[in-house]
């Protein structure tokens, strides 16, 4: 059951979305519980200007453990993988290396996402155990042209005034205090 804070919160979370439906990649689920497992879909908007993309570059903010991405028909994955300078446990198995990159591309020019169109690009990981703002930078290749959607504010979660904002997701705290 839901406590009325945390309703809150999430009620403000789907202000903030409508807030930022400018932005032009977002997390279509920009609320979740810190330390829980996620499933990340981003949506992308539109193209570079006019030219379709052909490329979208998902940096694994620190904490975001065993990032699995979704296959897309037509588009191939590849995956970057870095040592962990603290390893983790999960499985009982000892996780010395994780990913910190997801790369989706389109095989050839007929599986381009044309400006006009717009789809989305999933990932699944196990979050954080902190709640507070997390950024996920998104770099978009295009025929002509890429997008850095890696701008972040300096403090806050407003992209006011921001050209090229990273996606937002917000962790809420996963233990509810209830009062009886």
């Amino acid at each position: 059951m839901f406590s009325a804070r945390l309703f809150a919160k999430m009620l403000g979370g789907y202000v903030l979305c409508i807030g930022i439906s400018h932005a032009h990649i977002v997390l279509t689920d920009q609320l979740a519980l810190a330390g829980s497992y996620y499933k990340g879909s981003l949506r992308v908007g539109h193209g570079c200007g006019d030219e379709s993309t052909t490329a979208i570059v998902v940096k694994m903010p620190a904490g975001f453990e065993g990032a699995k991405p979704q296959p897309k028909f037509g588009w191939t994955l590849s995956i970057k993988k870095e040592l962990l300078s603290k390893p983790y446990k999960s499985h009982g198995k000892t996780i010395t290396d994780d990913v910190v990159e997801i790369r989706w591309e389109a095989n050839n020019k007929d599986f381009y996402l044309p400006n006009e169109q717009f789809d989305e690009f999933s990932f699944f990981a196990h979050l954080p155990a902190k709640s507070g703002p997390h950024w996920i930078s998104v770099r978009q290749e295009c025929t002509k042209g890429i997008n850095d959607w890696s701008e972040v504010p300096a403090s806050g979660t407003s992209t006011k005034g921001l050209k090229t904002p990273a996606a937002l997701l917000e962790l809420l705290p996963s233990q509810e205090h209830h009062q009886h």
